[in-house]
């Protein structure tokens, strides 16, 4: 179930296989644009998938926007692997097999480990662990960002390209991080073009986050 202390958002759209891969690939390089790391040679805008360079090739310390960033990736639950494909099926997801289907990226100290899944003729998604923590995304002030409570864990909706944007971001509280769930649903797709990708990124939340040790 999801508590709310946030407004809920509108309706939004998807793609086919091959689109919703490339989709979800472009999506995870923006990283809805959270990954603003001070001192790292790449700087990833809030406003979208703006870049600029500068500074030194690995960043000067281990903080973001002040906050400490954990050294690591939380490791104890890995999405790749501890989600099963009774839980994907549910959804209608299977993956593309290729280089599209990992998610492994790091920028400055913001590192991500996962997996990516697609609905053919529908949407994408990255389910990554990452030590952004809901801190820092909060920190960002992205307009429209809200938050809930999914399985008894804070989580933080944030879509950088405004509320009829076609991608939604949840990142859900981690040790030392965050699970990030990176939902792309263009227009195009027949199956889920309908659906709010942050319905979607919600529905995923629920079915994924009791997976997710208790201690984790």
């Amino acid at each position: 179930m999801v508590s709310s202390r946030g407004r809920r958002s509108r309706s939004g759209l998807a793609g086919d296989v091959p689109g919703s891969a490339q989709g979800s690939e472009v999506g995870i390089w923006c990283r809805s644009g959270f990954a603003v790391i001070a001192g790292a040679s790449v700087v990833l805008v809030a406003a979208g998938c703006g870049t600029s360079t500068g500074g030194s090739a690995e960043p000067s310390d281990t903080s973001v926007a002040g906050q400490s960033v954990a050294p690591e990736i939380p490791d104890k639950f890995d999405p790749c692997v501890d989600i099963p494909q009774s839980v994907l099926d549910t959804e209608g997801l299977h993956s593309t097999n290729s280089s599209t289907s990992t998610d492994e990226m790091r920028r400055g100290d913001i590192a991500w480990s996962g997996c990516v899944w697609v609905v053919s003729d529908g949407y994408s998604v990255s389910i990554s662990a990452t030590n952004l923590t809901i801190g820092m995304v909060r920190d960002k002030a992205v307009p429209g960002a809200r938050e809930a409570i999914v399985h008894e864990r804070p989580v933080i909706f944030t879509q950088p390209n405004g509320a009829t944007s076609s991608d939604c971001t949840v990142n859900a509280e981690l040790v030392g991080g965050s699970l990030e769930f990176l939902v792309d649903n263009p227009p195009s797709g027949r199956l889920t073009g309908d659906q709010d990708p942050c319905d979607i990124a919600t529905r995923l939340a629920e079915k994924v986050l009791p997976l997710v040790p208790t201690d984790a």
